[in-house]
């Protein structure tokens, strides 16, 4: 294969989708993308993309961008209602991201999200800043939950629990009807952004905030230069 031109190129970006979904990011070395991809050449991926982190944001960051488009879409609409339902919220979550499972190279994706969402960093990262409409979905979602709940930070919970569950569903046995699936996990991810705070959670906070008042009073504050 010619590997200087843009059929090489998107034959690795094809190659790497396919590895890093079966065997995990880190488990699959570079040559063997280059190998897979029909690469004579063994360092194709560092004369296209420079490392594996610029790889996989080539792999990543164009499915992002368009569930990215869909997810902002939705919401914009709830962020112009007064209180927009708890379950349509996470419906807006869910739903963008859970359309992929049709497809192969869909599901293929997912898989390395779910890699990739255990280390927000290095999913912001590979995404590029693509996937800001995830921030507004937190801010949508922070401003419609209880303010007990906020310091828990569920928020990043529910987005936890929404992309392991659709990467464990992607790779699985193809389904021919994932509508039971996607409605059961837009209520579970409901169910985390509006569950009651316990006794016990709350009493645990407040001994949290009281160490870290204490900390800062015991803390010496530097004093100014004469």
């Amino acid at each position: 294969m010619d590997g200087n031109g843009a059929s090489g190129r998107d034959a690795l970006i094809s190659s790497a989708r396919h590895l890093f979904a079966e065997q995990g990011i880190d488990a699959v070395s570079l040559r063997e993308v280059a190998r897979a991809a029909g690469h004579r050449n063994t360092n194709a991926v560092q004369y296209h993309f420079g490392d594996r982190d610029a790889l996989v944001a080539a792999v990543v960051e164009p499915f992002e961008h368009d569930v990215g488009a869909r997810r902002a879409a939705l919401v914009d609409v709830l962020a112009s209602e007064a209180v927009p339902p708890m379950r349509s919220i996470a419906g807006a979550l869910v739903r963008p991201s859970a359309a992929m499972l049709e497809a192969p190279e869909g599901r293929a994706h997912l898989r390395i999200v779910a890699e990739l969402i255990v280390d927000m960093d290095r999913f912001n990262a590979s995404t590029g800043g693509a996937d800001n409409h995830l921030v507004e979905w937190d801010r949508l979602a922070r401003s419609n939950m209880a303010d007990t709940t906020l310091p828990l930070h569920r928020r990043y919970a529910a987005i936890s629990l929404c992309f392991g569950e659709l990467g464990r569903r992607a790779a699985t046995r193809r389904r021919p009807d994932h509508r039971l699936f996607v409605s059961d996990l837009i209520d579970l991810v409901t169910g985390v952004l509006l569950a009651d705070v316990s006794d016990e959670t709350r009493q645990l906070l407040d001994e949290r905030e009281r160490q870290r008042t204490q900390k800062q009073l015991d803390t010496p504050t530097e004093k100014a230069a004469p």
